[in-house]
């Protein structure tokens, strides 16, 4: 599972370091794309499909919400293998969408890891810290009771 913060560099040449806990559950092919809120996600191949499913299964025909989903994310995807230190080059097309400068935090969240700029994710996690006890509430109201 992918779990925990870690912060990375990205160099000169565009390139970032993906943590080693992660890499070590990732594989050395993965796919990169961009996310929502402004982030990347990064997935291993083995578990691209099974998120995709999870976006758009809702139906089997493809609505206009469905073909925005892939476009959104499918055609902004990149199959990436790391090199022998765990990096690799950000495509220009994911680092101007993320607003990658400098620093970066890599989010692991269960089967995916979000890639964020240090500043955006600050920024983000203030939000989130004042609404988390909402966001728990309207997750009970919507999670059927296993009673």
């Amino acid at each position: 599972m992918l779990l925990g913060q870690y912060e990375a560099n990205l160099t000169e040449k565009g390139r970032l370091a993906v943590p080693k806990k992660f890499r070590e559950k990732l594989g050395v092919s993965i796919i990169a794309a961009r996310w929502y809120e402004g982030c990347l996600v990064l997935v291993g191949t083995d578990k691209w499909k099974e998120l995709l499913s999870r976006l758009t299964s809702k139906s089997d025909i493809i609505t206009a919400p469905v073909r925005d989903t892939d476009r959104f994310i499918l055609g902004s995807a990149f199959e990436i293998d790391l090199d022998k230190q765990g990096r690799f080059v950000v495509p220009k097309l994911l680092k101007d969408y993320a607003g990658l400068k400098s620093e970066s935090v890599f989010v692991g969240l269960g089967d995916r890891i979000e890639i964020w700029d240090k500043v955006r994710w600050a920024e983000k996690e203030v939000l989130i810290s004042k609404k988390a006890e909402q966001l728990v509430e309207e997750l009970a109201r919507t999670v059927p009771s296993n009673k």
